[in-house]
């Protein structure tokens, strides 16, 4: 199913009027795929660029035109031999602030159409390279390529890890390392392990979740995360009552505040009231304040 289509199941397991998710997962992907409900929505947008980290399967020796395994092969090229050094020496080159070019088959949007459909179509489809950030991408495993020895006829694949900004494609990471190595590659397998703030999350499958809906709707809830968990990347500000009710009426608090940028408001006893601004002066501006049942600006 698609990304989309698990955020409406499980929404509709927790009968919640409104749902986001925080960054699409491959049809071929596995892994986390974080889920806000209500008031929490309001925050999706802003883990969007959060810092994400996968495990990868890559075959080398072929070429795809998704550039992974759901894809019908371009072309297959051999595989040289390579050593344990060649391959991390071609991983290197691809850490960092890089220029990458997204697949062809993405959700990318150009003139208000993802590009997949165009590609689907057979438009001709031209992309540009875009900055992005990688900050990891390791080699874990090469467990059917020896060094200096490959099969004859076989595809080694490799097992990497990758720890990434906001809209780096792992298939791109994928598909530009097989160029370096000369072979070309393309995603065999790929999952993701987390996605900031969630290092070490307690993940659900949507048959979990079914089971606890049909056993016990307390024990459903309970999986569900404070508003708070969500919100540990940005910088905090703490206001009091006074405050924090002229901020969900649309009021700026003169301070000074810091820092500058957006920040989480962060009321009485830790709760959080929702996101703001701090300008170059130190002002408080609102900018999505959650609203709580029983408060007088709950709808």
């Amino acid at each position: 199913m698609s990304s989309n289509q698990a955020l409406q199941r499980v929404r509709h397991l927790f009968r919640a009027e409104k749902g986001g998710h925080t960054g699409s997962l491959d049809p071929l992907a596995t892994g986390l795929l974080p889920v806000c409900f209500g008031e929490a929505t309001k925050i999706a947008g802003g883990l969007l660029g959060a810092r994400k980290a996968y495990t990868t399967v890559a075959r080398l020796g072929q070429v795809t035109d998704t550039d992974d395994a759901d894809g019908e092969v371009l072309r297959e090229r051999p595989v040289p031999a390579l050593s344990i050094e060649m391959l991390d020496a071609a991983l290197g080159q691809l850490v960092g602030r890089i220029q990458q070019r997204p697949p062809i088959y993405s959700a990318l949007k150009r003139g208000g159409e993802p590009l997949y459909a165009k590609a689907r179509r057979g438009e001709t489809v031209e992309i540009d390279t875009r900055p992005v950030d990688v900050h990891a991408f390791e080699l874990q495993s090469a467990a059917d390529l020896l060094d200096g020895v490959v099969e004859p006829g076989g595809m080694p694949q490799l097992r990497l890890h990758v720890e990434c900004g906001s809209g780096t494609y792992v298939r791109s990471l994928v598909r530009d390392l097989g160029e370096l190595l000369g072979c070309g590659a393309h995603v065999a397998e790929l999952r993701r392990l987390w996605v900031d703030p969630f290092r070490d999350p307690r993940m659900w499958t949507l048959e979990d979740l079914q089971a606890l809906a049909a056993r016990d709707e307390a024990q459903l809830e309970a999986c569900v995360l404070d508003i708070e968990a969500g919100m540990l990347a940005w910088p905090q500000v703490h206001v009091d009552l006074r405050q924090a009710a002229r901020l969900q009426h649309g009021q700026d608090l003169p301070g000074p505040y810091a820092p500058a940028g957006e920040v989480a408001v962060m009321g009485p006893a830790g709760l959080a009231e929702g996101l703001g601004h701090v300008d170059e002066n130190g002002r408080l501006r609102p900018q999505r304040m959650f609203r709580r049942a029983g408060s007088d600006t709950a709808g």
